[in-house]
């Protein structure tokens, strides 16, 4: 019996206790509000609740950045440990693991996918994630014969469906005094074709009258960035895959300016725990684009 005082200690709120999980794992109470389906100011009281219970203050919140307190560090193995708890004792099976195929496009992938699998990793380490990286128009062929069961790829113009996840723009990147040989085509690094970013700049440089030449193909949006970044070329790339020593050089250059690029969830996950893992994943995702 769980006992304080010679009286019953009360259980913890599970719901609450997930709320704040979410919640370290994204920084953010409106990215967790998504990833439950609920609202801010639902998972604002599920977290003073929590607080109030344990006597403890889980989180420092700022009006811009939402972070752990030295008691909500300590609390966070033991939270995830219930909520694994719990899910076994639910499910009657020790070793319940679910599988989610999810191809990701490089350009909505960014840098971070490593960062953002181990965070719904984390929330659910019963899940098998297989992630699959390429081109958007490949993987949403391989979404629509029923190979993958989610994908977060650009938009397709001739589709309607899909759910839009957050809208990213782009502009031209090199390190801070790279200069344009004078009576050469721009030089361009990207990536591979048939790639949406790529055709979308082009077009635009065309469209500009500004001739253009292609000096470096990457096969991932690292590699593009690294090219920009030891000075072979100017890319196009949004800010949070823009090496640390790279400017935007568009203004400068006088190139045209990149339209913005709709990035969207396509997903026929069935489970609530599967789905819930998506969700995650693309709260995530808002949340990198956002910092």
């Amino acid at each position: 019996m769980n006992v304080e005082n010679g009286y019953l200690r009360r259980p913890l709120d599970l719901d609450a206790v997930q709320a704040f999980v979410l919640v370290a794992d994204l920084n953010s109470f409106t990215r967790a509000a998504e990833a439950l389906d609920t609202t801010q100011s639902a998972v604002s009281l599920k977290l003073k609740r929590l607080e109030d219970r344990l006597g403890r203050r889980l989180l420092e919140r700022t009006p811009r950045r939402v972070r752990l307190s030295h008691q909500g560090e300590a609390f966070l193995p033991a939270a995830r440990e219930l909520l694994e708890a719990h899910e076994r004792a639910v499910s009657g099976q020790p070793h319940v693991h679910l599988s989610l195929r999810i191809g990701i496009s490089d350009q909505a992938a960014g840098m971070e996918l490593p960062t953002l699998l181990a965070k719904v990793g984390a929330y659910d380490r019963s899940l098998r994630i297989e992630v699959r990286i390429g081109a958007s128009y490949g993987l949403l062929g391989a979404y629509d014969r029923g190979e993958i069961d989610a994908a977060i790829v650009c938009r397709d113009s001739s589709r309607a469906d899909g759910e839009l996840l957050f809208v990213e723009p782009y502009a031209w990147y090199a390190i801070p005094h790279w200069e344009q040989p004078a009576g050469e085509p721009l030089r361009i690094a990207s990536l591979a074709a048939p790639c949406h970013v790529r055709a979308m700049a082009l077009k635009t440089l065309d469209d500009a009258g500004i001739a253009w030449s292609e000096v470096f193909v990457g096969g991932g949006l690292p590699a593009v960035a690294a090219a920009a970044s030891a000075g072979l070329a100017v890319a196009p790339l949004p800010r949070r895959a823009c090496p640390s020593n790279a400017v935007e050089v568009g203004e400068r250059l006088g190139l045209p300016k990149l339209p913005l690029t709709e990035v969207m969830l396509y997903n026929r996950v069935a489970d609530p725990r599967t789905r819930e893992a998506v969700r995650i994943l693309a709260a995530a995702l808002r949340a990198s684009v956002a910092s």
